[in-house]
């Protein structure tokens, strides 16, 4: 088991410290076959639903509670990366309709994901724009009542399996970030194709979509046009510090992971673990391992006592827990010795899992970018 004791601490209340145990139980008790990615994704999500642990992934009156994204996430990761991911998958991809959705949209989207009924997509990135959002250049033409979709995305994920995706296009209300908008769109649309499946190191799944004279109804619109990068961003500033999150709960197994090991393995009649150098290794991997929680906590902490944004606090718990678990891991590899990087072993998987952490939803040197200008900033208003 691994530690529980952070749970304590004063960023959280007893309701944090119930559901944690619930899902605890939950992915304590997964059976999932990995074999089929997008089968065992689908099985996920309607496992999460059944469980009522996807319930929490959308906005509840308006408002997410970001500390139980973070614990869910955590927890999930720590047993299985792909439970993580179509948790995370279930929040992201509704996001945009939980924070800015219209009553109707709300009502017929998110009962179907909360309980596992659909899956759900967020297609922002384009292979010429990836951090670089106000470089968007699909776009959504007006027509009558309708919008019509041209352009391709790509490292979408869900991409070929989502039932609903939420789409970011240029509808040109002003240049750069201001002329973006958002749209909900469905795989059934005609001009609606994925015409490429992207296989990654860790399997999930992930796809290129391509819109030809896509035509969506203006009902489609998510908020108001021109108001697509706001929403994007608003986003991504919650679930940001879940993606470190799960980075967490990755570097959380691999130390559970190193423990057994040097505690079991013997070197010339003594355990591992009463080498100096393997107790090095260890204070490392648990003074990483904790204080990467406290950015983490106190980021998700911050937004649901109210703060309008978290960007500077989400951007630095990304960064420090993601890169922080990619030494946590690799340190525990080492620490496993051949084992570490024989292929279905738990380490060589979280090896693979938590390299796309430090790229997706802002990548490590992005995240740089972003505190030293949100310090900047601070600094020049004071």
């Amino acid at each position: 088991m691994a530690d529980q004791t952070f749970l304590n601490w004063p960023f959280f209340d007893d309701r944090h410290r119930a559901l944690a145990a619930e899902v605890e139980a939950f992915a304590a008790g997964l059976t999932i076959d990995h074999s089929d990615t997008d089968a065992a994704c689908r099985a996920l999500v309607t496992a999460l639903g059944e469980a009522g642990i996807a319930a929490h992934s959308g906005a509840l009156d308006g408002k997410l509670d970001v500390r139980s994204l973070c614990l869910i996430r955590e927890t999930l990761a720590r047993h299985d990366g792909l439970a993580d991911f179509a948790f995370a998958m279930q929040g992201l991809g509704t996001g945009a309709i939980s924070l800015f959705g219209s009553e109707a949209q709300r009502g017929e989207w998110l009962s179907q994901t909360r309980r596992g009924a659909a899956i759900s997509a967020f297609a922002l990135t384009e292979p010429q724009s990836g951090s670089d959002v106000a470089n968007s250049t699909m776009t959504a033409t007006r027509d009558g009542e309708d919008y019509i979709l041209n352009g391709e995305k790509t490292w979408i994920s869900n991409g070929g399996i989502a039932d609903v995706y939420t789409l970011f296009a240029r509808t040109g209300e002003a240049p750069g970030a201001k002329g973006l908008s958002c749209f909900i769109v469905t795989p059934d649309l005609q001009g609606f194709s994925v015409e490429e499946r992207l296989e990654t190191i860790a399997p999930h799944p992930l796809a290129r979509l391509k819109f030809t004279d896509c035509r969506v109804p203006a009902s489609a619109m998510i908020g108001r046009p021109g108001q697509g990068f706001a929403i994007a961003m608003s986003v991504l500033d919650v679930f940001r510090s879940s993606v470190a999150a799960a980075a967490l709960g990755f570097a959380r197994r691999a130390l559970d992971e190193s423990l057994k090991r040097v505690t079991t393995r013997q070197v010339q009649g003594a355990p591992l673990s009463d080498l100096q150098m393997v107790q090095g290794h260890i204070a490392d991997m648990a003074l990483d391992i904790d204080a990467a929680a406290l950015l983490i906590y106190r980021a998700a902490w911050t937004k649901d006592s109210g703060a309008p944004r978290v960007t500077r606090e989400a951007a630095m718990a990304k960064l420090f827990a993601t890169d922080q678990a990619q030494k946590v891991i690799d340190a525990a590899v080492q620490l496993h010795g051949g084992d570490g990087v024989r292929s279905g072993e738990t380490v060589e998987k979280l090896y693979r899992e938590i390299r796309a952490l430090r790229i997706y939803e802002g990548a490590s040197d992005v995240q740089r970018v972003v505190i030293a200008r949100q310090t900047l900033a601070a600094q020049q208003e004071s």
